[in-house]
């Protein structure tokens, strides 16, 4: 049985901005301990919130960091994967090192956090990891692929996580974003060969343009920080939970019911390319 939300520890990951920062301080805020990681991070507390240095690339960092909490808390009740990154570009353009330090971050870093962690929560014999994918991982976007597959990846380990820890009382949920209003836009990074000498060029400037102004126009991520709160509180969450604009959740349930041909080209004409 977990303790009382001012007893319970939140270890959260990517948590100096954006989604991060905003969860954080709202669960702090709402009386549980939380430590947050960002590769800054100097040990200090921020509005109630423990930032805790860790570089989820790195397996020593990620050990480092958990061992912190746990020595610091005695338990970690509710790990929460936020840390994340994006490239554009096309496919063809993308080097496999760019490609690879993507999948670092948003694949590979998930599983070293959990590799972490699951042992702290078996022992306690409860626990609840959720993972913040993205409505990318059901619909591939165009000239955004590989940040697409990362997050596609992430859902099947999240899948198979649950039905893997479910015996020991472990609780994994997964919540998959469309486009919020947060750092994301302006962090992300255009692959190398994607300047003029590049074929895609144009029509990947305007597929960027499109994803731009969709992100802007969406809701403030303290609405999604909320809907996490909401998760967090829950006794039977959920296995995933779709946010975000109506329009891109209906896409994304449609995905699977129409022909791929129909999603393709409604992909095409919404991007423009």
């Amino acid at each position: 049985m977990t303790s009382s939300n001012t007893q319970r520890v939140i270890f959260l990951t990517g948590a100096s901005s954006g989604l991060g920062k905003a969860s954080a301080e709202l669960l702090a805020s709402r009386g549980y301990r939380v430590f947050g990681t960002s590769r800054s991070a100097d040990y200090s507390k921020v509005n109630s919130v423990t930032m805790v240095p860790m570089d989820v690339t790195e397996d020593d960092s990620v050990n480092s960091a958990v061992e912190y909490v746990f020595d610091q808390a005695g338990s970690i009740d509710v790990v929460i994967n936020n840390a994340g990154c994006g490239i554009a570009g096309a496919i063809e353009d993308t080097a496999v090192d760019e490609a690879r330090a993507l999948f670092e971050t948003n694949f590979f870093g998930v599983h070293r956090v959990c590799r972490a962690v699951v042992p702290i929560l078996r022992a306690q014999g409860h626990g609840h990891i959720i993972n913040i994918g993205s409505l990318a991982g059901v619909l591939s976007i165009p000239f955004q692929s590989f940040y697409s597959a990362s997050k596609s990846a992430l859902a099947s380990l999240s899948d198979g996580l649950s039905m893997e820890l479910k015996p020991f009382g472990i609780k994994v949920t997964r919540i998959e974003p469309g486009d919020y209003k947060t750092g994301f836009t302006d962090a992300r990074v255009m692959v190398e060969k994607s300047g003029v000498d590049s074929v895609y060029k144009q029509r990947c400037e305007r597929a960027i343009k499109v994803m731009e102004q969709d992100e802007q126009n969406g809701a403030d991520s303290a609405q999604l920080a909320g809907k996490l709160l909401q998760i967090v509180e829950m006794q039977q969450p959920a296995l995933v939970y779709r946010e975000g604009m109506a329009m891109q959740k209906v896409a994304a349930s449609l995905a699977a019911l129409l022909p791929n041909k129909l999603i393709e080209k409604m992909l095409i004409s919404t991007y423009k390319i």
